[in-house]
């Protein structure tokens, strides 16, 4: 149906690849210059005296990353099942898949689009406040 746009599509898209390569060897070598050029105006002392780090070692370790990840999995999940029921319950026959117009299959995309997105931005908030909590805790 579409073979004419494939053929152009997968020539660009091997073009784009060969071409972002190549920059990524050739911004390497530029980096590894400019940090040998920069090397030899800077001694060991300057630097030392430049820099200074601020390392706040009161702060937790602890990421969030997998309490966001849960939320966000719990609220697609939980956003799919809801998504069935109300396909059930408003379309006739969708359960059982025969005589499913492609009104009815549309509609019934839309509802699934919306509720895991709903659910998975509830999911997220719900992470976000919980990591609120436990900073402000940490506080007092």
């Amino acid at each position: 149906m579409m073979d004419f746009i494939l053929v152009p599509l997968v020539v660009g898209i091997i073009t784009l690849g060969i071409y972002k390569l190549f920059e990524l060897f050739v911004c390497k070598k530029e980096r590894i210059i400019m940090i040998e050029k920069l090397g030899d105006k800077l001694s060991m002392g300057d630097i030392s005296s430049k820099l200074s780090f601020n390392v706040n070692y009161s702060r937790s370790r602890f990421t969030f990353s997998s309490l966001k990840a849960g939320f966000l999995m719990i609220g697609i999940g939980l956003g799919l099942l809801i998504a069935f029921f109300i396909c059930c319950a408003a379309f006739p026959n969708y359960s059982t898949g025969r005589d499913a117009a492609w009104n009815v299959s549309q509609q019934a995309s839309l509802v699934y689009g919306a509720c895991v997105l709903f659910f998975g931005g509830i999911g997220l908030l719900s992470a976000f406040l919980i990591e609120m909590n436990i900073h402000k805790k940490e506080k007092e």
